[in-house]
């Protein structure tokens, strides 16, 4: 049990931490709600935008991926796309992706036109991560404000900051739980009790739930650290575990007239690296020496939306330049490969995702306990000095 001077510091800590990062930690929690269902809450709201004309078949076939590049292409309206998105369910849409230009244009944005996977058409197109309360934009603008704040790298800095500070706060937290050595200390510890007092029932909850709920919370802040400052964090993690570094990947030199190899055949080409992997989105070259990366998904991966495993083609020919298997990875390669599935609640499917949800109210819960913590010791402590005046001048008056 942390006793003394150094436990008046820690509760200091604990109190100032929780005042000035509070109103963040309640804001993330409670979009982390909503965005943890993200994909199912934007095809509800925009079925227009989001939801095929009619199932279609799972993985689509390379014809419709050419049509779809060669009509986006034709059209001066939208041209080449960046990255094409493709459906990983039967109601699903195919998404081009552009850079956004001009006063819109920030990290994470894009603009998103959505194709229909049977009959070829538009069905419309949206700015992601542009703030607005549409419902095509609700979503976009929740993630954002999740991630970014709305305001593009200052506010992932601050986000992967506060992860870092959350760590920081259930440290403490621990430390100021932690009970004597003896069995009823450790039993009033992890008990939720009310005894007639309202400040007793609203302490013990505090002290207790934030007990069980600090894996998750160390979970959680740990991977928005890494997922938002990935500089600051993966020297941590390579310095016990293997990390691969970054690498820039290029295409061979190749004639001034060379074709660039089709988006369906490099489709093609990565289900023939992973037989049974699911293609769920292609980046394509943009300038010489640029190489298509691939992202597709396995059977078995913990990451069960878009994947994490990459494989990079050579633009021209279509051969491996190089791969990431997450099935296959080093130790800290894996490792980090669990942070988002983690973070999102996707690793354990829908219970875990279901749990995730439930678990963005808890900074709201804690919030508040440790107002009314804050708020009746404040008081207390005004009663006192208040009493100690009194005292003073009766002692004067004696006098």
């Amino acid at each position: 049990m942390v006793s003394g001077r150094l436990r008046t510091v820690l509760i200091k800590v604990h109190l100032y931490i929780g005042l000035s990062f509070g109103l963040l930690f309640v804001l993330l929690g409670l979009t982390g709600t909503a965005i943890a269902w993200r994909d199912e809450l934007d095809a509800a709201l925009n079925p227009d935008l989001l939801v095929s004309s009619a199932p279609a078949r799972i993985p689509v076939g390379g014809p419709s991926i050419d049509a779809i590049y060669r009509k986006l292409t034709a059209d001066p309206h939208y041209g080449r796309p960046n990255t094409l998105m493709l459906p990983m369910h039967e109601e699903g849409v195919f998404i081009a992706a552009y850079p956004i230009k001009g006063p819109s244009a920030g990290p994470g944005r894009s603009r998103q036109v959505m194709i229909d996977p049977i009959t070829l058409e538009v069905k419309g197109e949206r700015l992601w991560g542009v703030p607005g309360l549409s419902r095509q934009q609700l979503l976009p603008t929740l993630f954002h404000l999740h991630r970014y704040l709305l305001t593009g790298d200052t506010g992932k800095t601050i986000i992967g900051i506060t992860g870092m500070v959350v760590l920081i706060t259930v440290f403490v937290g621990l430390a100021l739980w932690w009970p004597k050595r003896n069995r009823r200390s450790w039993l009033q510890a992890v008990r939720i009790t009310h005894g007639g007092s309202w400040s007793r029932f609203n302490f013990s909850l505090h002290r207790a739930g934030g007990l069980f709920i600090a894996p998750v919370m160390l979970v959680s802040a740990f991977s928005g650290w890494y997922l938002n400052l990935p500089k600051w964090v993966t020297p941590i993690i390579s310095s016990v575990m293997t990390v691969s570094p970054p690498v820039k990947h290029h295409s061979a030199p190749a004639a001034p007239d060379a074709e660039t190899l089709s988006p369906a055949l490099a489709v093609a080409a990565a289900e023939r690296e992973f037989p049974g992997a699911l293609v769920t989105r292609v980046s394509l070259p943009r300038k010489a020496g640029d190489t298509y990366e691939i992202r597709l998904r396995q059977p078995g991966e913990i990451r069960q939306d878009s994947g994490a495993t990459r494989l990079w083609l050579d633009a021209h020919t279509g051969q491996r330049v190089a791969v990431r298997d997450p099935k296959q990875a080093a130790s800290g390669d894996t490792f980090i490969n669990w942070l988002f599935p983690l973070h999102t609640g996707e690793a354990f499917g829908v219970p875990g995702r279901a749990f995730m949800t439930l678990y963005g109210l808890t900074p709201l819960a804690f919030a508040l306990t440790g107002i009314l913590i804050w708020w009746k010791r404040r008081t207390g402590h005004r009663r006192h000095l208040q009493r100690e005046a009194e005292r003073a001048r009766g002692k004067l008056k004696r006098a």
